[in-house]
């Protein structure tokens, strides 16, 4: 890292070029590394742009300009450094890292703009939660499944219809909400607060009625946001899991073996549903959610108390009725709907010879 990172005149890298490129052609994610130019990912595969090499230089200037005192500190120091950054016409997700010994920047883009619930093409079951006056609700799925989006259209939901008290805990802050018929208070790590874990403790001394944790990502985390769920608020989090059963069984190896049956019982008591997302390939072009909905219903809490999780994907698939999906019957309605093609349901099902069976029903 030979490079001067607090230098702020940008020289040949075009910046706006690139990003406006990366907007018209519909990109997620835009990777800037030295040596390389401009990479971004349309769908789910990478195009690199018509633009030479990126240069060392030309990435520390901009990086000059993207990153404030404190987050050049920690880049220093730990050689990776997420922020949000935002441009006249758009907002991302941003870590700046280091490769090969020279920098290397990857934005994922952020819509201005909150996408109403019903344009999400979610399954019925979810626009409901937002309703719920307590309890925990978790989005999980791998990186990039659409789980901020969720939220953010759950707590515009929350916003335009109630008169609640709303705080994000955000790394970094993605969607930006105006207080509509609610307050909303925005936090984001490192700038606003420490750690999640922080922010979460205080959170609850400033009369939230809604929470919102970015991620369950460590056991002091977790265990506060079950306490806060249990208290009479609503809680809303994501974790890296792809589906109902595995997402219970995260939280409960999270803790000592000497304290997992008092968090299933708590666990049991104030989850309220778990939505796994995945993101696949739509014809025609875009990315469209499979989603597995997974509601707690007294049958399920005793699953929970049990340690019968094992049992869910059976208890999602009879409980249809009741809203609940399972990521394959999710696949097979996109198919049916002409959304995607077989060969991209069948490589992301469960179980690809049932679907198979299903699909050629």
């Amino acid at each position: 890292m030979n490079c001067d990172l607090a230098a702020t005149d940008v020289n040949g890298m075009d910046i706006e070029g690139i990003l406006s490129c990366a907007s018209e052609r519909g990109a997620s994610d835009i990777h800037l590394v030295s040596g390389e130019p401009p990479v971004i990912r349309v769908d789910t595969g990478l195009v690199r742009l018509e633009y030479p090499p990126l240069q060392e230089d030309e990435l520390c200037n901009q990086l000059g300009t993207m990153l404030n005192d404190k987050q050049l500190s920690t880049l220093q120091t730990q050689q990776d450094v997420d922020l949000s950054w935002a441009t006249s016409s758009c907002r991302y997700r941003v870590n700046v890292h280091i490769q090969r010994g020279l920098h290397a920047i990857s934005m994922r883009t952020v819509k201005s703009n909150i996408p109403p619930l019903e344009t999400l093409n979610l399954p019925p079951a979810i626009a409901p939660l937002a309703e719920l006056p307590r309890g925990l609700v978790l989005v999980t799925g791998d990186t990039g499944s659409g789980k901020s989006t969720t939220l953010a259209s759950l707590l515009d939901r929350i916003n335009s219809s109630k008169n609640k008290h709303i705080i994000t805990l955000e790394d970094p802050v993605e969607y930006v909400f105006d207080s509509n018929c609610c307050l909303v208070e925005q936090r984001e790590l490192g700038r606003d607060m420490p750690s999640f874990a922080s922010g979460l403790k205080h959170a609850l001394r400033q009369d939230p009625d809604i929470i919102l944790v970015g991620e369950m990502r460590d056991l002091e985390t977790t265990s506060l946001a079950i306490s806060a769920a249990e208290t009479g608020h609503l809680v809303l989090s994501t974790l890296h899991t792809v589906n109902a059963s595995q997402t219970v069984e995260r939280i409960i190896d999270m803790y000592p073996a000497n304290q997992q049956s008092q968090v299933r019982s708590m666990l049991a008591n104030t989850l309220k549903a778990v939505i796994s997302q995945a993101l696949l390939q739509k014809i025609g072009g875009g990315m469209v959610p499979a989603v597995e909905v997974l509601l707690c219903d007294p049958a399920v809490r005793n699953i929970i108390r049990e340690a019968r999780t094992f049992e869910i994907p059976n208890v999602i698939e009879t409980n249809s009725r009741k809203g609940m999906v399972t990521r394959d019957a999710s696949i097979a309605t996109l198919v049916f709907n002409g959304l995607i093609e077989r060969d991209v349901a069948l490589a992301n099902s469960t179980d690809p010879q049932r679907l198979h069976m299903t699909l050629a029903a």
